[in-house]
């Protein structure tokens, strides 16, 4: 970890933070989700790096150690897209697979979709293929004290967060999410008040990993996630030809709760997966939560080496 190098990548007048490890020949950038940072790929950076890749991850814009845009409130995943290519221009680098975790899996399609020849392979864990707009998740399915409904809301999650320190908001969605269910909050609740205060972290995820979790979004504060992916998801990027030629992979934890959303499961068991990615494999894991990079790095890393040096050659 210390071994990490830190600098800063100029994209769209905005300092992008970049941390970077190792000096191979082909690049490997993950991309992270909330409430996610460049530091959730730790584990997959050093395995990566010690594979012989060049590993990187970023924050994008408005998270951790990177620039707010000057309007998060009208940021979109089209801006992430920016902020991918950007960071390849300015790093040198004409190809790379993608890793995406969450919502940054999005990115990673987008990317995969409209810029394929910069792109080697994409791997995603938790989200199969699928773009920002109004059909992403039928949401008129879910009750409607789903999370993400309660957050699309403006202010709403803004004052749920105010009522605690950054730390304990990090840590209730972590301990939140690393379950199967749905977070559904009643009429008389807002989602932080779902979180159990005396549950002890899990433990691959320690008290120093909150402290660092902790640190980077008191820096960048919300603004921007809750923009990206939350209030921005139904924003239809436009795109027409949904086809992804290059190689892919799906890590799926069946304890993701995730995998409960409506019709999710079937969507991903199903062959519908391969007309939009035809060289996709998928890879269910029966104990994989929602952080499967962070849960169980050692069967990831493995995975995803795997995936790698397949397509490397």
């Amino acid at each position: 970890m210390e071994q990490i190098q830190h600098k800063y990548v100029e994209v769209s007048g905005l300092k992008l933070h970049v941390a970077e490890l190792g000096t191979g020949p082909k690049t490997v950038l993950f991309l992270h989700g909330f409430p996610e940072i460049w530091y959730s790929w730790r584990h997959q950076m050093v395995a990566a790096a010690a594979a012989g890749y060049r590993a990187i991850a970023f924050d994008f814009r408005g998270y951790g150690l990177s620039q707010l845009p000057p309007e998060p409130e009208k940021a979109s995943f089209d801006d992430l897209v920016v902020d991918v290519i950007g960071i390849m221009d300015g790093l040198g680098i004409s190809k790379a697979f993608l890793v995406g975790k969450d919502s940054g899996a999005f990115p990673a399609f987008q990317v995969a979709v409209v810029h394929p020849e910069r792109v080697s392979g994409v791997v995603t864990l938790g989200i199969p293929f699928m773009l920002p707009g109004v059909s992403v998740i039928p949401m008129h399915l879910l009750p409607k004290g789903f999370y993400i409904l309660r957050w699309q809301e403006p202010g709403r999650a803004e004052a749920d967060f105010g009522r605690f320190d950054v730390k304990t908001v990090i840590r209730n969605i972590y301990m939140l999410f690393c379950g199967s269910e749905l977070q559904v909050a009643s009429d008389e609740q807002e989602i932080m008040d779902l979180a159990d205060p005396s549950a002890p972290l899990p433990p691959w995820f320690t008290e120093e990993d909150l402290n660092v979790y902790s640190s980077l979004y008191e820096n960048s504060g919300f603004r921007t996630p809750l923009q990206v992916p939350y209030r921005s998801m139904g924003q239809d990027c436009g795109l027409k030809d949904l086809k992804i030629t290059a190689p892919g992979m799906l890590i799926m934890g069946e304890k993701d709760y995730v995998f409960k959303f409506p019709g999710m499961e079937e969507y991903i068991r199903s062959e519908r997966l391969k007309e939009f990615m035809p060289n996709l494999e998928i890879i269910f894991h029966k104990e994989g939560n929602h952080f499967i990079q962070e849960q169980l790095p050692e069967e990831v890393n493995r995975l995803l080496i795997t995936f790698l040096n397949k397509h490397s050659t």
